[in-house]
């Protein structure tokens, strides 16, 4: 597939070349579908990146939309508004926590966990503000969230970085002790690292991670912007765990497609007082009414039994694939999945199954994720494996004749 180079006659060119895209321009979703403009259908596994909880353009949201388009759109982040109380309400009753902040990204709400940290650590633990944060975690594309991040090569991306985060081992308890000093004063870590392959925390490590922070008088953050609601066939991911943290960030799914994230914190952990934090356009009312009529539906009866039970089919699916093919591990909860080639494999496999109509990510060029959305059926998930399955075999038989040639 041909991918997009900027030239004086192509509207691309006004665009920053901030990440890699194909040629297609894609103009139209519905459901599980995406259409490009020469009037290709293609099976959308990426959803925004886990971002369309209900697929493209569910009737719910767009209701809610045009119902609060036509009631208040931004009064002003200063004063109260009846949707973002209403979400505030339902996050913290569903979740367990007592207040909530809302953004626009999850970068943004990684950021306004960071500050609350380190208000909560000069209030409540000497000044303390380090963060212990992860190796190839991923909590965001901002100064402060990247420098939380353990992503490979990103330290050294907009130097200097921030100070402040020291990157322990994932699933390694020692290695949490071992940084663990008068400064520090909270763990931050993704219950399921999503970018970096689908990588989910042992849970006898997040018990003894709870207990850690606990015994040291630290905070434990959980970034669920990806792994929350509903993602992993949980409301929240730490309901696998059953592992409660003190602050957990949203985005995402939050939404269903439009830009809201939020932050929730226990009642010991909110300090912010006013001036702390804000944005323009935090907690707006046509946000916070489009991510309530997505929580109503992912609230119903049966929905989250329904996304583990697609979620199974898919996983068995890949592991035959994986099998077939002679792949490597399957990992995955719900409806975020991956798949390890074994080899740096995975970008050619993307473009093939572009070819073929169906979207999906190299998570790193070894492996693949795939991000269907949360109200598909068993239709859906066969459909979606049997385009993986020539994209697989075709990429891998190239492979081999290329290797064969070389010998």
């Amino acid at each position: 597939m041909k991918t997009v180079s900027p030239s004086s006659d192509c509207p691309s060119r006004h665009l920053m070349p901030v990440t890699e895209r194909p040629a297609d321009i894609f103009v139209r979703g519905q459901g599980a579908w995406l259409w490009d403009g020469e009037g290709r259908r293609h099976l959308d596994w990426l959803q925004g990146w886990a971002v369309n909880a209900l697929g493209h353009c569910p009737p719910q949201l767009s209701r809610a939309l045009q119902v609060q388009a036509e009631t208040l759109l931004t009064p002003s982040p200063a004063l109260y508004n009846l949707p973002s109380l209403q979400l505030a309400q339902r996050l913290c009753a569903l979740s367990g926590m007592q207040q909530a902040w809302f953004g626009s990204t999850g970068a943004e709400a990684n950021e306004g966990a960071i500050k609350l940290a380190r208000k909560w650590g000069r209030a409540r633990r000497a000044g303390a503000w380090e963060i212990i944060t992860f190796d190839n975690a991923f909590h965001g594309r901002n100064l402060a969230t990247m420098a939380a991040s353990g992503k490979p090569g990103w330290d050294a991306m907009f130097t200097p970085a921030m100070p402040g985060f020291a990157k322990a081992r994932f699933n390694d308890l020692d290695a949490v002790r071992a940084l663990i000093g008068e400064r520090t004063v909270a763990v931050m870590l993704e219950p399921v690292q999503g970018e970096a392959g689908v990588r989910p925390a042992d849970p006898q490590f997040l018990r003894q991670l709870r207990a850690l922070c606990d015994a040291h008088g630290l905070l434990l953050i959980f970034d669920e912007v990806q792994t929350g609601c509903g993602r992993l066939g949980r409301m929240f991911g730490f309901e696998h765990y059953g592992v409660r943290p003190d602050i957990v960030t949203l985005g995402k799914g939050l939404g269903g497609g439009v830009p809201i994230s939020a932050v929730l914190a226990a009642d010991h952990a909110c300090v912010f007082e006013p001036g702390d934090q804000g944005g323009t356009y935090a907690g707006n009312p046509l946000m916070a009414a489009a991510s309530l009529a997505v929580l109503d539906v992912l609230a119903e009866p049966d929905f989250l039994a329904g996304v583990r039970e697609q979620g199974a089919r898919l996983g068995d699916g890949l592991r035959a694939l994986s099998r077939r093919h002679g792949l490597g591990e399957v990992r995955g909860a719900g409806l975020l999945w991956a798949l390890e080639m074994g080899t740096d494999l995975a970008p050619e496999v993307v473009r093939q199954a572009r070819g073929r109509g169906l979207l999906i990510n190299a998570a790193r060029p070894h492996c693949l994720r795939f991000m269907p959305r949360l109200n598909g059926d068993a239709q859906e998930i066969d459909t979606g494996l049997a385009l993986l399955d020539g994209a697989l075999g075709a990429v891998l038989k190239s492979a081999a004749r290329g290797a064969s040639a070389v010998n």
